[in-house]
Formats: C-alpha cells, sequence, structure tokens
C-alpha cells in the first residue's frame, strides 16, 4: 500500500471527514483491520482564512509548498489537498516537490464523465464558483458547469465559513443550499458538485433531484484506488 500524504486543516472538519472515510474505504476494499498509510499535515485555518481574505494568494501558496515538501519529505508517495478552494494554488504548491498531486477537479469531472452528464451546478466557495481555476478545469474536461446567481453564491460561501467550517449544522442553512441546489436545476444542471469540503454536511442524494457528487468522497475513493494499485 502507497503512502497519502494528506494536506489539510482547511477546514479541520472537512479534514476529519477526509481521515475517517478513508479509513471506511480501506476497511470496505480490505477487511479485517486494514487501515491506509497515511501522513497528514493539518493547518491552522485562521491564517490561511486570513490570506485568502486580504487577497495574498501568493503567500499563501509559499505556505502550502512548504508543507507539500515536508509530505514528501516525511515519505508520502502522493498528496492530496483536502480543500476544493486551495486547488487555486495547485501549481505553486507542488513546485519542485517531486512527488504527484491528486487533483479533486480532475478526479470529480471524471466521475461525472464517466456517469454520462455535462452540466453539473456547482455549489462552492465564491473563489471555487468565481474563479477560472476550478470551472476551467472541468471545462477543459468536456464539461459546461452552471453557476449560482450572485445572491446564492454568496449564501453558499456565508454558510460554508460561518457554519461549516466550524461544524455548525444547521436545518435552516439545509433548507437554503436545497433551495439553491433546485434552482440549479431549474437553470439545466443535470447534477451537482459539492464543491466544497464540507458542503456534504447540509446535501447528498436523499434532498437533490439530480445525481450527486461529493467531491470530498470521489477525492478519498481516488486516493484509495491509487493507493492500492
Amino acid at each position: 500500500m502507497k503512502t497519502i500524504g494528506i494536506l489539510g486543516g482547511m477546514s479541520a472538519a472537512s479534514t476529519q471527514t477526509y481521515y475517517r472515510t478513508m479509513c471506511d474505504i480501506t476497511r470496505q476494499r480490505l477487511g479485517g483491520l486494514h487501515s491506509p498509510e497515511l501522513l497528514i499535515r493539518s493547518l491552522d485555518f485562521a491564517g490561511i482564512e486570513a490570506l485568502q481574505a486580504r487577497g495574498q494568494w501568493d503567500e499563501a501558496g509559499r505556505i502550502l509548498n512548504a508543507e507539500a515538501c515536508a509530505l514528501a519529505r516525511g515519505g508520502a508517495d502522493a498528496i492530496v489537498l483536502a480543500t476544493n478552494t486551495m486547488h487555486k494554488l495547485a501549481e505553486q504548491m507542488m513546485d519542485d516537490v517531486g512527488i504527484p498531486l491528486l487533483h479533486i477537479a480532475d478526479a470529480t469531472a471524471q466521475r461525472i464523465t464517466a456517469a454520462g452528464l455535462r452540466t453539473p451546478g456547482l455549489m462552492a466557495t465564491a473563489f471555487t464558483m468565481e474563479q477560472a481555476f476550478y470551472v476551467d478545469r472541468l471545462k477543459a474536461a468536456g464539461l459546461r458547469p452552471v453557476i449560482p446567481g450572485q445572491a446564492d453564491r454568496a449564501e453558499v460561501h456565508r454558510i460554508i465559513y460561518d457554519e461549516l467550517c466550524k461544524d455548525i449544522v444547521k436545518d435552516d442553512s439545509r433548507s437554503i443550499y436545497e433551495a439553491i441546489a433546485g434552482r440549479l436545476i431549474e437553470q439545466g444542471a443535470d447534477g451537482v458538485i459539492l464543491g466544497c469540503t464540507e458542503v456534504g454536511m447540509l446535501l447528498d442524494t436523499g434532498n437533490v433531484g439530480v445525481p450527486v457528487f461529493d467531491t470530498t468522497l470521489i477525492h478519498c475513493e481516488v486516493a484509495i484506488d491509487w493507493a492500492l494499485q
């Protein structure tokens, strides 16, 4: 089994889900007492979020690069960045690291394409929904992502940072997310990407009327598939 390096803490809530999900998948695949070989570096998200808010992405990239290098030195065979938003810095993060990054957007796009779908709605942080680093990657895979309107984008972003990243789950927010997903479907979405690693705390196949693509689950499955090759 290869060793997966998880660079997380952005947020801690999603990184906990990554660890638990990778353990569950490995147990299902191998049985018994098996668990994955992992190295985990969990950052203090407060500092990273402050850099996001100030637009200091280069500084955030330098931090992620140093941590990715540390994971490689520690024996990781590949890196999983346990956040969609910070894939904005994937290229800078992996500069001279020497091991591969298992990219969350590529894994998600492959799963959507395999399902025969083409126009997924995207619910994520404002950075992920509005900037090119993620949406263009989906388009390069032949997809036509559907993005919420401005007011809906603001609500999705607010709930992620004010609630989900703090492990706060509210029924009112679940209803807001369900309504936004419904509007994406009305716009023609044939699936919905849970494009922030915390969105799965509110949405799943039980409360969305089209196929749901939980990026956290997909990322974990792809990582374990790779580790067990």
